[in-house]
């Protein structure tokens, strides 16, 4: 019960940090803790389109999916020694289906509304997102190799002498590029950009709306929370308690992710399948290759 509560905790804690960093990030310092409840109100209260013929069932289906990916993901997290509502020999797998579901879920999310941008939006997502989740894959396997394991509790006690980051300089880097992705944040955001009219949200408004921010809030939280333990020695730290760490780096991640999401350069979609299959997936590898020769050292 504890660790239940210690991820709805978190989840919300999270979710509240980013929206007040980024009114924060674009200045908004007078009413940056007032504004995004005022703009939750407004959705609440706003009345709800429909398109022609939507697909209802996929249209409820996608929001509350992607809220409950976003949960599972979490849960294979440690917050401190034995305490994870999920404490699996295989928690990097799950947190790998998690990954995988959030695709699923952003394409439905577009196809649902019967819409030309979303759809778009939907497909364009999907062809950025997958090979994304390739680096995901090769980076993480390369931070469970100090540990011999796929369990995420192993993970972070093979940290105690050194941290991942350290070890694999490149991993947390090309990490939070994967974060940016399945967040549908900043530049990575290809399925709800500006440039489609927020693509697959083009069709949605009121509390629609609002729960599918909700689910992306929540996404990038429990990504800082892995990224954070997978990278960042997760609950490990003197002086204070294992949750207190986990919290402060959870923060620093999500910090991290909201600069980069505001000063990465956009570019168009295929150019970004370029340099993913070009640059950032040689270097996840290499990523593997400099993980592997560190452990077996």
């Amino acid at each position: 019960m504890i660790a239940i509560a210690a991820v709805f905790l978190l989840l919300l804690f999270g979710a509240s940090f980013i929206a007040v960093t980024e009114r924060l990030a674009h200045g908004g310092w007078r009413h940056a803790f007032a504004s995004p409840l005022g703009e939750a109100a407004r959705l609440i209260a706003q009345q709800a389109t429909r398109t022609e013929r939507p697909d209802g069932v996929n249209w409820l289906i996608a929001p509350i999916g992607y809220l409950m990916v976003a949960t599972a993901g979490l849960s294979v997290v440690p917050f401190a020694p034995g305490v994870a509502v999920a404490n699996l020999d295989a928690g990097i797998v799950l947190w790998g289906s998690c990954e995988a579901l959030t695709i699923v879920l952003v394409f439905l999310h577009g196809w649902s509304a019967n819409s030309l941008l979303p759809l778009i939006g939907g497909y364009r997502y999907v062809a950025v997102a997958l090979p994304a989740m390739l680096i995901s894959m090769f980076v993480l396997i390369g931070a469970a190799l100090p540990a011999r394991s796929l369990s995420v509790a192993a993970m972070v006690a093979a940290q105690e002498p050194i941290w991942n980051v350290v070890r694999q300089p490149l991993g947390l880097p090309l990490f939070l590029l994967l974060g940016l992705t399945i967040g549908l944040r900043g530049p990575f955001d290809y399925a709800d950009g500006a440039d489609l009219a927020t693509g697959t949200s083009a069709e949605v408004s009121g509390r629609a709306r609002l729960g599918w921010r909700v689910a992306r809030l929540a996404m990038t939280t429990a990504f800082a929370a892995m990224a954070a333990t997978a990278f960042l020695g997760g609950y490990l730290g003197p002086w204070r308690p294992g949750p207190v760490w986990l919290i402060i780096k959870t923060a620093l991640v999500l910090v991290l992710m909201v600069i980069l999401g505001r000063n990465l350069a956009r570019m168009p979609a295929p150019w970004m399948l370029s340099l993913i299959w070009t640059l950032l997936l040689p270097l996840s590898f290499l990523d593997l290759v400099i993980a592997g020769v560190v452990a077996l050292s």
